[in-house]
């Protein structure tokens, strides 16, 4: 298994693409201009794969500028969790809001569902809800190779913003505990924005998290 990042878009924006055994999976397209598609093509090109999946972590307009590119690229359709399907809907409103052009993005072929497995090549992944910074917001946990793609729910030093359309500190808060901090502190992050982390790492260093569980004692 090979995971290629890139960093696209003015929002500074991770796009991964993970390939084994001759099948890729992108996740996040976040390419906006058409030499960053054109990366991302060039690259799997390179592999010599082919794409079979193309999964949203979440629906906020910076992780799905290349969606119609790639989608129509590639001939596969994307897949969100049903929670998304109305930011995905609104993204050229989304675009109006923050001032950036988008193409609409074609409706998603599946939801990802809490619970599944998405498999591709020897890779299997399982998939968790971790809502709070937006209200589908899924990650991708891979325990064989021990790491989750965990969207913008938890970033080094940082945690996802809560102010957007059903953003919520607490549910947010929950998510990283409930469902990240479990998986262990070796756990690599690789977020949606900013360097690669560790669970154990942010645990520790991370002063969103230090906070909360000082109130929570205090509580």
């Amino acid at each position: 298994m090979k995971i290629q990042s890139f960093t696209f878009n003015p929002f500074l924006t991770n796009c991964y693409v993970v390939t084994s055994q001759g099948e890729t999976v992108i996740i996040d397209p976040s390419c906006h201009s058409n030499s960053e598609r054109d990366e991302v093509i060039n690259y799997v090109a390179s592999t010599g794969s082919r794409v079979v999946r193309i999964l949203l972590t979440h629906a906020h307009i910076d992780h799905i500028f290349g969606c119609t590119d790639l989608s129509e690229h590639f001939g596969v359709g994307i897949e969100v969790h049903n929670d998304e399907r109305v930011l995905l809907e609104q993204a050229e409103f989304q675009s109006q809001m923050f001032g950036i052009d988008i193409k609409q993005p074609p409706a998603p072929i599946r939801n990802i569902s809490p619970g599944e497995t998405v498999a591709f090549g020897h890779v299997r992944w399982n998939v968790l809800h971790t809502p709070g910074h937006s209200p589908g917001s899924v990650s991708f946990v891979d325990l064989k190779h021990g790491f989750v793609i965990s969207g913008d729910v938890l970033f080094h030093d940082s945690i996802g913003r809560t102010d957007l359309w059903q953003g919520s500190l607490p549910i947010l808060m929950e998510s990283i505990f409930q469902q990240l901090i479990p998986l262990g502190d070796e756990i690599r992050v690789l977020s949606g924005h900013g360097p690669e982390t560790t669970i154990g790492r942010e645990r520790d260093k991370n002063p969103f998290l230090i906070d909360f569980q000082l109130l929570d004692e205090q509580d």
